[in-house]
């Protein structure tokens, strides 16, 4: 069985880092790219063909909402959100990520992300392995 190629966007190279580790510790999961920004997170899944991308929201250069309207028009593909501003409290952020075409949204700790849970670590692989079995279809640009 061949490993899920994901590709990580996150404008922290700490988050991305920490984000890649707890990924690549699992044996189905493979971090095939990393972009700091949505252009460069476009870029990347042209190239790369990853079966997965976990996005933050808020980044440079082009946010994770606009990345996910551009991935899914061209190259649908599931999509995880993890970003701060994916709280219980933030449902209008999160229709509009998931009307984009968002399949899942994920918080990131309240703590300091340095501090690697368990949990957090087994939430995000379980995750990323549920979206790796789903289909997404293209969403036009408006």
């Amino acid at each position: 069985m061949s490993k899920i190629k994901v590709l990580l966007v996150e404008d922290s190279p700490v988050a991305i880092n920490i984000y890649e580790k707890m990924l690549n510790s699992s044996r189905h999961i493979e971090v095939v790219g990393k972009a700091f920004n949505g252009k460069e997170g476009l870029d990347l899944a042209f190239k790369l063909h990853p079966d997965v991308i976990c996005t933050d929201l808020q980044m440079p250069e082009m946010d994770g909402l606009e990345f996910t309207k551009q991935i899914m028009a061209h190259y649908p593909t599931p999509i995880l959100v993890l970003s701060n501003t994916v709280q219980k409290s933030d449902a209008d952020t999160i229709y509009e990520v998931m009307k984009a075409g968002v399949v899942d949204v994920m918080a990131k700790p309240q703590t300091a992300l340095g501090g690697n849970s368990d949990s957090m670590q087994n939430e995000l692989i379980t995750k990323i392995r549920v979206l790796a079995t789903k289909k997404v279809s293209p969403i036009p640009l408006n």
